[in-house]
This record gives C-alpha cells, sequence and structure tokens, in this order.
C-alpha cells in the first residue's frame, strides 16, 4: 500500500484532533500507520511543537468537516472543540487564506444540525475575533446579521447569540480600536432595520436585546452619531401589541438615555409626555409610565428637570382605578425619589401621601377589629397555641397586593433619602407602617418591615447630636418620638412573632434588634410579652436554621442592652431551648446559642451591679445544663474553630461569674483550658478567657495550672501577632495583680526575658502595656527588679523616654512605673541612680537630643521621681537653678533644668527657693528660642503649685515687663492647669489684663490672649461669657463671618468649625443663615491672587488660600454633626469646585467625597459624572521632570488620596454603571502605576477591617 502525504498527515493530526488511533477507528483500515511513524501521538507532539506547520492543522481539520467524517456528529464536534482549544491560545497565528476558511467554516458550522456542534461553533467565535483581521470580523456580522432575519428560529437563535459574543469580545470603547467602531456601525444599521421593519416577533425581539446591550456597551462614544435613528426605530415599539417587545424596548432606552445628546433625551420625553398626556390606551399609558421610571433609573440626573410636568400626570394616573397602572405610577415614584432627589422635594409629602393611601389599598378584605384588641397585649393571655391564621384570604385574581408592596418600597426609599424629614416620619410614616406589620400578603409585609428598618437606620447616625443634653431642641426629637411608638411597635409584633410564616418572624428579629440598637433599654417594660415569641421559634421544630441564628441574635441584643433583672423571670424559660440550641448540629446555631449562653450566665448572676434584685435570684438550678452543654463543645475538637471560640468564652464567663459553685468540675476545666493554650488556632481566644476568669472577683482558684500557663503565655510575648501580645500582657498584669503569691520568681524571669523587644517606639500602645505589667511587678515583686539594672530592659526604657513619640497612655505609664520603681528601693535603682540614667546624656554632652519632646518627657519622670521621693526634692531644685544661672551651662542643659523646675513645680510648692523668679526671668533673655519657651512654661508650671505666691507676680511683670509674650504664656498655663477654685479669686484682675492687651500689635500675642481669654471664660461662663459677647462690635458672632478683614473671617471660621465639631446643637439652628457665608468663602477671588518676584523667578501667592481652607474644614465638620440640616446638592457643587482648587483643598475635598459616598450615596449617584473629570485629571496630572522632590510627593500623595475617593464611590451601588466612571476604571486598569495604587488602597481597607476585627 502506498502512502501520500496527505495520508500521512492526516495520521498525524488525527490523534490530536480526534483523541483515538485512526488504526481503530477508520473504516476498512484505510488510514493504516504509515512506515516510519512508529508512535501517531509522539508525532503529532512533534509537529505540534513546529509553530510554522502549525497551520498544517486546520488544513487538515477542513479536510475532516468537508469530506471524510462530515457525516459524523462526534468528528464535527470534537473537530470544532480541538479549534477552539487552539483558538484560546496566544501562540495561534493565522495566514489570510487560514483566516478566511476558519471563519467560513465556523459560520456553516453555526448552521449544522446538531445543537451541540452549534453551541461549540458560537464558543469559537469568541476567541476567533481577536485573532482574525477587521474585513473577516465584518464578514462574520454581516452573516450573523443576514441569518437572524431567517425563517429558522434554531439559526435565528444561535445567530443572535453569535452576534452578542461578538460584541462583548470587542475592544472597550477607551482603547479608541478601529474595529469596535466598525462592527457597530455595521450591527446598528441593520438591527435598526429589523427593529422597525420585522413583522416577525421573535426576530424584533431578539434584535432588541442585541441593540440594548451593544448600547450598554458603547453608546458612548461609537455610536452617537446613530442615537436619533435608533431613538426612531425604538419610540413606535412602545405601542407593539406584545407586551415582550415592549419592555425589551424599554430595556433598550434605557441605556440609550445614559449617553445620548440633549436634543436626543429631549425629542424621548416630550414624546413620552405627549403620549402620557394624550392616554389614548391604558395598555400604552402602562407603557409609558413603565419607561419614564426606567429612564429615571438609569440617568436621574437627565430627567430632573422635566419632574414637573412628570409628576402631576403620573398623580392622576394613581387615581386611574387600575392595579397595575397604579404599581407602576408609585415604581416611577420611587425611582425619582432615589435618583432625583433635590428635583423631587418638593413633591415628596404628595408621595408620601400617595403611598400611605395605596399601603392600606385593599379591597377585598376586611380586617377583624378585634385583632387589635388591646387584651392582645396582656402578659397573663394563655396564646402560648397561637401560630397565625390557617384560612387566610387568597385570590389568585387580587392585583392589590402589588401596589401595597410597591407603595411601602416607595416609603423605604423616602426614607432613606430625606434625613432633613425624620421627625416628620415619626408624625406620620412610622405609625403608619407599624399599623401594616400585620399585612396579609407575606412579600408585602417583608417590605413595610425592609421599610421600618430604614426609617430605624435613619435614626442611628442622629443620636450623637440628638442626645446632646444642651441641644436647643428640646422636645419632640426623632428619638423621643420612637421612644413614645415603642408599645405600639411591640404590641404590633406580639402575633407576628408566633405567625407560621419564618420570613415574617425573621423581619420580627431584625426589627426587634435594631429597635434596640437605636434605643437601648427600650423594651425593658415589654420583655415578657416578647420573650415567649421569641422561644417559641427557638423550640418550633419546622423553623429554618436562619429563623433560629436571627431569634438568638435577636435575643443576645436584646440581653446586652437591658438590665439583668428584667430577665429572670424568664430564666427557666430560656435556658431549655437555648441550651438545645447549643447542643445542635448546625455549627452557626451552636455558635450563636454559645454567645446567649454567655450573656445568660452574666444575667443570672450579674457581678458588675450586685443589686438587691440580683441578690435575691438564685442561679443554682441552671448552672449544671449551662456548664453541661458548654462543656461537650469545649472538649470536642472536631468542630468549627467559630464554636471552638465561643465555646471557650462561654466557659471563660461561667467561670469567672459561677466558678464558687463549680469546685469539682473547676480543675478539669482548667486542664482543658491550658491544653487550648498551646493550641495555636485557639490561644488567642483562650488568653482573652484566662484574663476573665483572673479578673473575677470571686478570686477563682488558678494556681494549679499557673506554673504550666505563665511560661507559655511568656512565649507568646515574642509572637508576631500583636493582638496575642496585647492580650497577653493584660493577663500577665492581672496575673500578677491577683495571684502575685502563686507566681514565682522563675515564672516573672521568664515573661522579664521576653520584654526588652516589646518596649519600643514603634508599638506605643504595646510599650504602654508592657510599662503596667512593669509598674504591677514592682508592687507584688518588687525583688525580681533587681536584674534590671543590668539587663535591656532598662537601656530599652531609657530609649523609649528620649522618643518624640512618647505621649498619652505611654507616657502616663511610663511615669507611673518610674514611681513604683523607686519605692522598691531596689539597689542600684535608687532615687540618684534613675535621675542619672535619665538626665546623663544632656549633662555628658555627648550630644544634644534630638526632639524637644525629649526634653519634656525626661522632665516629666524626673518630676515623677521627685513626688515619690519628696525628701530628695530641694536638694535637686537647687541644682537644677544652679544649672540654669551657670552661664557655662549649655541650652540643652538649662532646657532640661527649666522643664524640670516647671514639672517639679506643678506639683511642689517651690516658693522656698528665693534665686527661683529672678533665674527664670533672666532665661527669658536667652539667646535660645527653646530656652525662652522652656522659662515661659516652667514660670507657669511653677505658678500653679502655689497661686497667692507667684500669679501675682506674673500679673505684676506682665504689666510692667517688655516680654508681655512670653509672661502670656506663662498666664495661658496657670489658666490651663489650676485649679477653677484657685483661680476664682484672680479671674477680675486677670480679666483687666488681658483686655489691656487684646489690641497689640504683634500677632502672635493677640492669638495667646485670646486663648486666655477664652480658658478663663470657661472658669466663670455666667459671668464672662455676656462681656466677652459684648467685646464684638456688633454683639453678633455671626456678624464677623462678614468683616471685611480675612483675619477675622478666617479666625471666626476656625470658631465656628469648633462649636461644629463639640457643641453642634450651638450652631444647628444657625445654619439657614450661615451656610451661604460659609459657601461663598470656597470661592477662587482672583483679586486676592499677587505675584511676587523672588529674584529672578515670579511666585504665585493667594491671599485667600487659608479662608478657603477654613470654609472646606468647616463643611467637612458639618458632614458628621448636621448633615441632615444641609441641602446635600448645594454642598456637591462646592465640593466639585474644590475638587480644582490648591493642594490642599483638594486633599480635603477628597475626604469629604469619601465620606459622602457613605452617607449619601443616591445624591453622589447623580453628580458622579461631574465628580469623576476632577479625579481623573487629578490621578493623569504629570509633574514636570525638573521640579523638586517635594513637588513629585506631594502629586503621589494627592493621586493616593484620589485613588481613595474612587474606591469609595465604587462602593456605591450602581456606580460602575456610570459611562464615565466604567471608563475611567479601565483607565486605571490600563495604566499600571494607577493599577498598583488602587490596589494597594483595596488591600489597605480591607486589611485595616481585619485589623479592628482582630484587636475588638
Amino acid at each position: 500500500m502506498s502512502f501520500s502525504l496527505m495520508d500521512r498527515i492526516d495520521y498525524m493530526f488525527f490523534p490530536l484532533i480526534f483523541g483515538c488511533d485512526l488504526k481503530s477507528s477508520s473504516p476498512g483500515g484505510a488510514f493504516a500507520r504509515p512506515p516510519g511513524f512508529s508512535s501517531c501521538r509522539s508525532s503529532a507532539v512533534v509537529l505540534k511543537k513546529d509553530k510554522n506547520r502549525v497551520i498544517l492543522l486546520f488544513s487538515r481539520f477542513f479536510c475532516f468537516i468537508n469530506k471524510r467524517f462530515l457525516p459524523v456528529f462526534v468528528s464535527r464536534f470534537m473537530a470544532t472543540n480541538d479549534l477552539m482549544t487552539e483558538l484560546q491560545k496566544d501562540s495561534i497565528k493565522l495566514d489570510d487564506d487560514s483566516e478566511r476558511k476558519v471563519v467560513r467554516m465556523i459560520l456553516k458550522l453555526l448552521e449544522d444540525k446538531n445543537g451541540e456542534v452549534q453551541n461549540l461553533a458560537v464558543k469559537c467565535l469568541g476567541p476567533l475575533v481577536s485573532k482574525v483581521k477587521e474585513y473577516q470580523v465584518e464578514t462574520i456580522v454581516d452573516t450573523l446579521c443576514t441569518n437572524m432575519l431567517s425563517d429558522k428560529e434554531q439559526l435565528r437563535d444561535i445567530s443572535s447569540i453569535g452576534l452578542k459574543t461578538v460584541i462583548g469580545e470587542l475592544p472597550p470603547a477607551s482603547s479608541g480600536s478601529a474595529l469596535a467602531a466598525s462592527v457597530c456601525k455595521k450591527i446598528t444599521g441593520r438591527l435598526t432595520s429589523a427593529i422597525a421593519k420585522q413583522e416577525d416577533v421573535s426576530v424584533q425581539l431578539e434584535a432588541l436585546d442585541i441593540m440594548a446591550d451593544m448600547l450598554c456597551r458603547y453608546a458612548t462614544c461609537l455610536l452617537v452619531n446613530f442615537h436619533p435613528s435608533i431613538l426612531s426605530c425604538l419610540l413606535p415599539q412602545l405601542t407593539s401589541p406584545r407586551l415582550a417587545v415592549r419592555k425589551r424596548t424599554i430595556m433598550a432606552l434605557g441605556h440609550l438615555v445614559m449617553s445620548c445628546g440633549n436634543l436626543v433625551f429631549i425629542d424621548l420625553i416630550e414624546h413620552l409626555l405627549t403620549e402620557l398626556g394624550r392616554n389614548d390606551n391604558m395598555s400604552t399609558t402602562r407603557t409609558y409610565i413603565q419607561c419614564t421610571a426606567a429612564i429615571s433609573r438609569q440617568a436621574g440626573h437627565r430627567i430632573g428637570e422635566y419632574l414637573e410636568k412628570i409628576i402631576p400626570l403620573v398623580v392622576k394616573f394613581c387615581n386611574v382605578d387600575d392595579d397595575e397602572l397604579r404599581e407602576y405610577c408609585i415604581q416611577a415614584f420611587e425611582s425619582f425619589v432615589r435618583r432625583c432627589p433635590k428635583e423631587v422635594y418638593p413633591h415628596v409629602p404628595t408621595v408620601i401621601s400617595i403611598c400611605l393611601r395605596y399601603l392600606t389599598y385593599d379591597p377585598n378584605y376586611n380586617f377583624d377589629d378585634e385583632d387589635e384588641d388591646d387584651n392582645a397585649m396582656d402578659a397573663e393571655q394563655n396564646d402560648e397555641d397561637y401560630q397565625g391564621s390557617d384560612d387566610e384570604y387568597s385570590d389568585d385574581d387580587d392585583m392589590s397586593w402589588k401596589v401595597r408592596r410597591a407603595a411601602a418600597k416607595c416609603l423605604d426609599a423616602v426614607v432613606s433619602t430625606r434625613h432633613e424629614m425624620l421627625p416628620e416620619f415619626y408624625r406620620s410614616v412610622s405609625p403608619a407602617l407599624v399599623c401594616r406589620f400585620k399585612e396579609r400578603e407575606e412579600n408585602v409585609k417583608a417590605d413595610v418591615f425592609h421599610a421600618y428598618l430604614s426609617l430605624l437606620k435613619q435614626t442611628r447616625p442622629a443620636q450623637s447630636w440628638l442626645a446632646d443634653p444642651d441641644a436647643m431642641e428640646q422636645g419632640e426629637t426623632p428619638l423621643t418620638m420612637l421612644q413614645s411608638q415603642v408599645p405600639m411597635i411591640v404590641k404590633a409584633l406580639h402575633k407576628q412573632l408566633k405567625e407560621k410564616s419564618v420570613k415574617t418572624r425573621q423581619c420580627c428579629f431584625n426589627m426587634l434588634t435594631e429597635l434596640v440598637n437605636v434605643l437601648p433599654g427600650a423594651l425593658t417594660q415589654h420583655i415578657p410579652v416578647l420573650i415567649p415569641g421569641i422561644i417559641f421559634s427557638l423550640n418550633d421544630k419546622s423553623s429554618s436554621s436562619n429563623l433560629k441564628i436571627d431569634a438568638l441574635a435577636c435575643l443576645h441584643v436584646i440581653m446586652v442592652t437591658h438590665p439583668a433583672h428584667a430577665f429572670h423571670a424568664h430564666v427557666p424559660a430560656l435556658v431549655p431551648p437555648v441550651v438545645a440550641c447549643v447542643g445542635d448540629p448546625f455549627y452557626k446555631i451552636t455558635s450563636e446559642a454559645l454567645l446567649v449562653t454567655q450573656q445568660l450566665v452574666k444575667v443570672i448572676r450579674p457581678l458588675d451591679n450586685q443589686s438587691e434584685a440580683s441578690d435575691s435570684f438564685d442561679p443554682s438550678p441552671y448552672i449544671n445544663d449551662l456548664f453541661t452543654c458548654t462543656i461537650k463543645r469545649l472538649k470536642a475538637a472536631d468542630i468549627d474553630q467559630e464554636v471552638k471560640e465561643r465555646a471557650i468564652s462561654c466557659m471563660g464567663q461561667i467561670i469567672c461569674n459561677l466558678g464558687d459553685r463549680l469546685p469539682t468540675e473547676l480543675p478539669g476545666t482548667l486542664l482543658i483550658f491550658l491544653e487550648r493554650l498551646k493550641n495555636e488556632i485557639t490561644r488567642l481566644t483562650t488568653v482573652k478567657a484566662l484574663t476573665l476568669i483572673a479578673g473575677s472577683p470571686l478570686k477563682i482558684d488558678l494556681r494549679p495550672v499557673l506554673p504550666d500557663a505563665v511560661p507559655i503565655l511568656a512565649s507568646f510575648l515574642r509572637k508576631n501577632q500583636r493582638a496575642l501580645k496585647l492580650c497577653t500582657l493584660a493577663a500577665l498584669d492581672i496575673l500578677l495583680r491577683n495571684y502575685s503569691s502563686a507566681v514565682t520568681p522563675v515564672m516573672v524571669d521568664a515573661v522579664l526575658a521576653e520584654l526588652p523587644p516589646l518596649i519600643s517606639e514603634s508599638d506605643m500602645h504595646v510599650s504602654q502595656m508592657a510599662l503596667s505589667f512593669l509598674s504591677t511587678l514592682a508592687v507584688t515583686h518588687p525583688s525580681s527588679l533587681g536584674q534590671l539594672s543590668s539587663g535591656n530592659i532598662l537601656q530599652q526604657l531609657i530609649a523609649l523616654v528620649r522618643s518624640p513619640l512618647l505621649q498619652g497612655g505611654a507616657l502616663a505609664a511610663m511615669l507611673d512605673f518610674y514611681q513604683a520603681l523607686v519605692a522598691t528601693e531596689t539597689p542600684g535603682l535608687g532615687y540618684m541612680d534613675l535621675l542619672r540614667m535619665l538626665t546623663g546624656p544632656v549633662y555628658s554632652q555627648s550630644a544634644a537630643l534630638p526632639h524637644k519632646q525629649a526634653y519634656c518627657s525626661i522632665a516629666k519622670c524626673v518630676a515623677a521621681l521627685t513626688r515619690a521621693c519628696p525628701t530628695e526634692g530641694p536638694a535637686v531644685v537647687g541644682q537644677f537653678i544652679q544649672d540654669v544661672k551657670n552661664s557655662r551651662s549649655t541650652d540643652s542643659i538649662r532646657l532640661l533644668a527649666l522643664l524640670s523646675l516647671g514639672e517639679v513645680g506643678h506639683h511642689v510648692d517651690l516658693s522656698s527657693q528665693p534665686e527661683l523668679k529672678t533665674v527664670i526671668l533672666d532665661a527669658f533673655s536667652s539667646s535660645s528660642e527653646e530656652v525662652k519657651s522652656a522659662a515661659s512654661y516652667a514660670l507657669g508650671s511653677i505658678a500653679v503649685g502655689n497661686l497667692p505666691e507667684y500669679l501675682p507676680f506674673v500679673l505684676q511683670e506682665i504689666s510692667s515687663s517688655k516680654r508681655q509674650y512670653l509672661l502670656l504664656h506663662s498666664l495661658k498655663e496657670i489658666i490651663s492647669s489650676a485649679s477653677v477654685s484657685g483661680l476664682k479669686p484672680y479671674v477680675e484682675s486677670v480679666w483687666s489684663l488681658l483686655l489691656k492687651h487684646c489690641e497689640c500689635q504683634e500677632e502672635g500675642t493677640r492669638n495667646v490672649v485670646a486663648e486666655c481669654l477664652g480658658k478663663l471664660t470657661l472658669i466663670d461662663p455666667e459671668t464672662l461669657l455676656p462681656r466677652l459677647k459684648g467685646y464684638l462690635l456688633s454683639g453678633d458672632f455671626l456678624k464677623t463671618l462678614e468683616d471685611p478683614d480675612l483675619n477675622v473671617r478666617r479666625v471666626a471660621l476656625v470658631t465656628f468649625n469648633s462649636a461644629a465639631h463639640n457643641k453642634p446643637s450651638l450652631i444647628r439652628e444657625l445654619l439657614d443663615s450661615v451656610l451661604p457665608q460659609l459657601y461663598n468663602e470656597t470661592k477662587v477671588r482672583k483679586e486676592l491672587i499677587r505675584e511676587v518676584e523672588m529674584g529672578p523667578f515670579k511666585h504665585t501667592v493667594d491671599d485667600g488660600l487659608d479662608l478657603r481652607k477654613a470654609a472646606f474644614e468647616c463643611m467637612y465638620t458639618l458632614l458628621d454633626s448636621c448633615l441632615d440640616r444641609i441641602d446635600i446638592f448645594t454642598f456637591l457643587n462646592h465640593v466639585e469646585d474644590g475638587l480644582k482648587d490648591h493642594y490642599d483643598i483638594k486633599m480635603l475635598t477628597f475626604l469629604m467625597l469619601a465620606r459622602l459616598s457613605s452617607l449619601c450615596p443616591s445624591a453622589v449617584l447623580q453628580r458622579l459624572d461631574r465628580l469623576v473629570e476632577p479625579l481623573r485629571a487629578t490621578c493623569t496630572t504629570k509633574v514636570k521632570a525638573n521640579s523638586v522632590k517635594q513637588e513629585f510627593e506631594k502629586q503621589d500623595e494627592l493621586k493616593r488620596s484620589a485613588m481613595r475617593a474612587v474606591v469609595a464611590l465604587l462602593t456605591i451601588p450602581e456606580a460602575e454603571k456610570s459611562p464615565l466612571m466604567s471608563e475611567f476604571q479601565s483607565q486605571i486598569s490600563s495604566n499600571q502605576e494607577l493599577a498598583a495604587i488602587f490596589d494597594s488602597i483595596q488591600r489597605d481597607s480591607s486589611s485595616a477591617n481585619m485589623e479592628s476585627m482582630d484587636t475588638s
């Protein structure tokens, strides 16, 4: 038998394509193995590796398809599958002839009789589009468009899928690809023709579907010229007799309005308004209302200006007796409220009124008034068997429930977007929603509950200012109104808690959870009514897992937020179902039940507040059940991680509160804790549990496990897990305090060996905890501190004292430790030893300390030591005075001596030192500004220690001396630190002296006088505040915002910002008049910009910058404290301007934008397109190559801040639908630098969330 070359190629490729040996499968042995081919598989692999001959694969593929194997379905399927695999590889390169053949054959396979082959051929189109040239793609599109008009339904379907595949694989619009533009233009013409002229509805549907997909992807830039023709072909379809055609037309129009030009949009809106006004046919009217709502959802920012014409028409149609039309009208209202919040504002009362009317619209059903009988709330009523009505009304033709559901959803939208109307909502909307908790249709009831949940969530952010005791709005606030409605809410929920519907009961539990989060303790009087309903769901065998989880979560929150005695009467009923849930096989139920058990332990025996009620309650009957169910979970090794951790926490609480009642069980349980401590997975939770037990007032005996536990805890201090270090230090501290007799020196040494690395400025919180432990050790085991003098710990302590970061809690812990250490009288660590260690580097003159804060910290430590050893004080103070006097002393020595004198004199009367006043006043003449500042501080601080001696002296010096600035700083220190009672006799003399210096020429002096006046006013506000106000020219602070002097206006804004931050109630009622002035100060004024010549360069100076910064800072503060009083759209206008302003202003507005994204997402979404452009400009700005390093750093920081704002904007639902935002995202992804920043910020935000969870 002779073999041709083609036969040899067939033989090589048959296994590659079909996955089988040709010799055994081909008929008649026509393809027997040719000579020289020992292995057909290896030959195929060899050829496959040869890139120059890969094209033969496609050549043989065409042969197989056309000639030899076409009748065999399996052959075509497998060949097509292999082709798709090859096309997906980047290495495949096709020449023109191969491209033409592949395209022709794929298109032919789309007409294959077998559906599986057709599906594979469609999948091949995706990778093929990116592999072939543009004219081949046009061929594919032409053929697919022609096939869409075919009489064969299967071919039409597969071709429409093919077109969608091709459109999906085209390059994005932002890439500027000519291919995408060409294909879109070609498809658009064919589609508009098919939509407008095609009589076959199925063809119309497919064409509309593809048109919507293409408009979604490419309408912005590639189809702009086609928008008028697309609109003209779509509008007639709104009157199609087929509902499916009308719906898909609405979808396509929704995508079109996102990017069409203004003229096209006006034509569409005018057409809708005309048709709605004509109202020829109720069916088409419904379609037009739906279309209007869809346009609003997709392009709310564009339709807003037409609402004045649209809303009256929609209101009119609400009164037509057509339930379906009413539903669409109310859905349109919901869309207007969410997407056009500013323009819809005047109509909100009308919308609320319509929603409230149709929320109760149920013409075919009468609610029995007896259901609302007051006796239903009787706690004694025996209604345990109530499980909802079995004969509820049902009618398949009744569509009124859809109207009620739409009304509930619209109210939800109103409540979610109108923060400023909270009081009105509690007057009108809240009672109506509560009354509809009895709704008979389950889906509607769920939406009613959701609307009320939204109302509660809107109330939560306002709690800070609503609960302000100084608030001017005494009387009816949202919280007080909610408080008064709690009985009505509980009454409405009472029966719902025992409904058969699982969904209804879940809604009830979510409601109660949110209610007690908003108003902790609000249900105290209603616990007897609610507990039976919760128990009912826990005991219900038919309950779903999610229902039990929600019931347990609700019970937990209620128990946490209410006093223990409120539950004592219900403990017998609560314990059995909770214990049963702990034993539930589903781990999530077990986990939630363990949380409840832990709280239940606190309820049956509270340790924090031993009231008479808790003393009278006997926990004994329940201890065994709670312990048994928890120990079973604690012992189990093969359970979920969450259950393990909560079992440990729960058992820790049981031992903490009930350990004295478990004498026999305690030793074994502690041994289990010891085992869990050795496990890396459970050690952190176990450390927390041991800390809880060690701190118990019951003095639980932990001595049996301490020898093993303490070394393990010591080893945790070298682990890399920060939360573990912090918890371990807290545990060791409490063990030392409460079990000092059982902690041996060996144990202490093990801990001390691990401490040096922890005392470092790199983590001040860990350092603070380590210092607290050392302070406790100094009290409980003073003998163990002897090794500090020779160890690394003391070196680390001295290094930390010199750190500029030491302040706050860490500094306080350092001072406590030094006082505790010197009190131990340990050899080598006495007063003088420690003093030398602290001050030695300064006196040795080896080098000045790098930061002034180090001198302040050393001075505070010196003062702490001196207070602990008062007998050493006079000698040391005398030495410091000599150091200041000595002309050979360096500035560093003088600085430390003065600060130390000030710190010591603050607590100790130094009037016995006759030279002190003179020495400090002489220091005011030093050439060093730091020494002068230290002398000023020292004089003020020393005066606090003896006001009668030093305050008159300071006042006299201010009056007679020329060094008022330094002396006024001393006075400020006195006013800030001295007691109110001590200062009161001097108030008048100080006040009159300060007023004399109010008009000093030096701005620095005036600023210090202002601080002094403010602090002095707080000592006697009733007398001094009216005086201070009287000194304003107008007597009205707000008038200063209009002062012609820039500095006066700036300081007025700083004051306003402080009030907004600390006492928002003072300014809330003034915002209507203040905000226009505030916004006015955010504008760039050209008359305040000037050029300054600096040698050969010109430098631009903006004198209005500081004023604008102060205004934007006020705006940022108002977001937190007075959001409900702000017109958010006017606010956004100025934020938008700030995005294009100076570097400092941009940084502030980026922060505001991120904040607004979470507070007012719907408003930001409406302005998204206008906000994206300045963000894009910031991210794409390049610094000139010859700029200084600081310019590059500033631009990098701007990019990061802008990107944070982008990440925040993308958290808004539907933000990605914005064409400009989508395009910007593509730009970020394609730019390596921007993509790296974007990814980094996303990682940072997620890791920050994890860290906060870890240390909570």
